[in-house]
């Protein structure tokens, strides 16, 4: 116990051990008998010594004694195990394995799906079910997948999805018809949506801000080397079968994970991080780090939040349409055949690939030369905004050499704003609650997503090509950095999580934008179904009913707007 100085004290008020050599024969000295390793300290066990003069006692109970004049902290780490320079970028580099398995898992069915058609006798209908129950899932889960991350932690977090992604892809090869893969790939949506929460806010735990766009650069580059690999799916299912092909790539996590739970520890944590570059990491840091659960109702009261919300449902439906329809554009509008547009594809995703990791470079740059924080990502997300509009001239151009230069440049300023995007989390957010904070973005870019399925067939439909979804690929990233400028203006305010809002009061922005929410969904939901005939014919039934579970969707996220706007007790968790 301690008295009223703070000075630790026995329970009858006395000192529980002498603070200076001029000991008294009733004090009662700790005598140690031994040095117990626990953990990565040593700690000192002890019994008590008998009642003796200073001057008897042994030369080593003395100096004891004469030590304890200067505190000493307590369980002081002391770190074992050989030192691994750079340790933070081994981290990033398990994260982008982790990814480009993610992906990999996640195109499987796609680059199967013309064998899968003629062995399962699938109609395109059938094949759109499929994909709208992955969708359906990646959309709804990654907000629960956040909250997991931030009240288990990112090692035991990310290694549980992963084991349950890469298990629904082993087991995907024991489906045997549209409804056995619907439900596989379901469940291996709803596991999958716990990559990219998980991975934030590791970057966030072991990098400062100025680095932090870099790493994640890097590891979003996973994304596109997953595509690129993916094709080799083909190649085992043509030798091996097709259900080995599942098996194959599932099993592969599980080789990840060894190396996961092996290498991943936090900072504070492993034995092979250097003092210097612990240091480093907690440069920038906000020292207070610890888990907490704060209340979704109260998290979305922080304005900081909308910015990187609105962006997301925006501009990720931006990334979807690259990844899944420009296949069918190089091949239908530009005359490709598979194998050609399969290698240009390639060269595509590179680029992209490299336009992540320039884009995390850059911002990162800019902030070790001295620009704030904010005037660097937004620099690096300009930048990325400028080249996005290419694409309308993608579309429009005669010359098929510039169309796929014009096309690499837009998909790497896309990865390029991905990866400040993602970043920004961390910048307006701490650590203990990013994983909430993505999880909810990656659920607004997954209805985005829900909606783009119906907008890209619509447009071929009424139109009789896609130029209309490319000029909305062009528009989305200048409009979401306007809605960054007019939220945040020219400063990242960290959001101060720790004080507890007053929730006793109603919002009136939550409220004004979950009525204005519900009011859309509803009236895209009757818009949908008065032209049902007409979305079935342009986009498949499975098309059709994706769009109107997004409609569906807009309208509850409009409810549960609602709800965190209500008054209530203030809550933390």
């Amino acid at each position: 116990m301690r008295n009223d100085h703070g000075t630790r004290v026995a329970d009858d008020g006395r000192a529980p051990w002498p603070r200076t050599c001029a000991a008294t024969q009733d004090e009662r000295p700790f005598r140690p008998i031994a040095m117990r390793a626990r953990g990565d300290t040593f700690t000192i066990v002890a019994v008590v010594g008998q009642s003796l003069p200073f001057r008897e006692r042994s030369l080593n109970e003395q100096t004891l004694m004469a030590s304890e004049r200067t505190p000493v902290a307590a369980e002081t780490p002391v770190r074992r195990g050989r030192t691994i320079r750079g340790l933070r970028w081994w981290i990033c580099g398990l994260l982008f394995f982790a990814t480009t398995i993610n992906y990999v898992d996640r195109q499987s069915l796609s680059v199967l799906k013309t064998m899968l058609e003629r062995q399962m006798n699938w109609s395109e209908a059938d094949y759109g079910w499929i994909q709208f129950a992955f969708t359906a899932a990646y959309a709804a889960f990654p907000s629960v997948a956040g909250r997991v991350m931030d009240s288990m932690g990112v090692k035991f977090g990310l290694a549980l999805a992963l084991v349950a992604w890469s298990t629904m892809s082993m087991l995907t090869a024991l489906a045997r018809g549209t409804v056995g893969f619907a439900v596989a790939r379901f469940f291996l949506g709803a596991a999958e949506a716990g990559n990219f929460p998980a991975s934030i806010k590791a970057i966030g735990q072991w990098f400062p801000q100025r680095e932090r766009a870099l790493a994640t650069g890097l590891f979003n580059s996973g994304t596109n080397v997953g595509v690129m690999v993916s094709f080799i799916t083909v190649m085992i299912a043509e030798s091996f079968g097709w259900q080995f092909a599942f098996i194959s790539i599932g099993a592969i996590g599980f080789i990840w994970l060894v190396f996961w739970q092996i290498g991943f520890q936090s900072p504070e944590d492993h034995p092979n991080l250097s003092p210097e570059e612990l240091a480093h990491i907690k440069s920038d840091q906000a020292q207070n780090q610890e888990r907490l659960k704060l209340h979704w109702t109260t998290l979305l009261r922080f304005k900081q939040i909308w910015p990187f919300l609105l962006a997301k449902l925006l501009t990720d439906p931006v990334w979807w349409f690259y990844l899944y329809w420009l296949p069918s554009y190089l091949a239908k509008e530009r005359g490709q055949n598979i194998l050609g547009s399969a290698y240009l594809l390639t060269g595509i995703y590179t680029a992209a690939s490299l336009g992540s990791i320039a884009g995390g470079w850059l911002s990162g740059f800019l902030i070790k030369r001295g620009w704030r924080i904010a005037t660097a990502r937004y620099a690096a997300m300009g930048i990325a905004a400028v080249c996005a509009p290419f694409a309308i001239l993608a579309y429009y151009t005669d010359s098929f050499a510039l169309c796929l230069v014009l096309l690499s440049v837009v998909t790497a300023a896309h990865q390029a704003w991905s990866a400040n995007l993602f970043t920004s989390a961390t910048d307006l957010f701490p650590s203990k609650v990013t994983g909430s904070v993505v999880g909810l973005g990656a659920t607004t870019g997954g209805l985005g997503g829900m909606f783009l399925t119906l907008l890209a067939a619509m447009s071929i439909q009424w139109i009789g090509n896609q130029s209309a979804v490319f000029v909305w690929a062009g528009l989305m990233h200048p409009l979401s950095l306007l809605i960054f400028w007019l939220v945040l203006g020219r400063d990242f305010k960290m959001a101060d999580v720790d004080t507890v809002l007053d929730t006793s009061k109603v919002s009136r922005p939550l409220v004004m934008a979950g009525v204005g929410l519900v009011v859309l969904g509803l009236a895209l939901v009757a818009l949908i179904w008065a032209n049902w005939a007409t979305a079935v014919a342009a986009a498949k039934l499975a098309g059709a009913a994706q769009a109107a579970t997004a409609a569906v969707g807009v309208a509850l996220v409009g409810l549960t707007l609602l709800y965190a706007g209500m008054r209530r007790r203030a809550f933390v968790a």
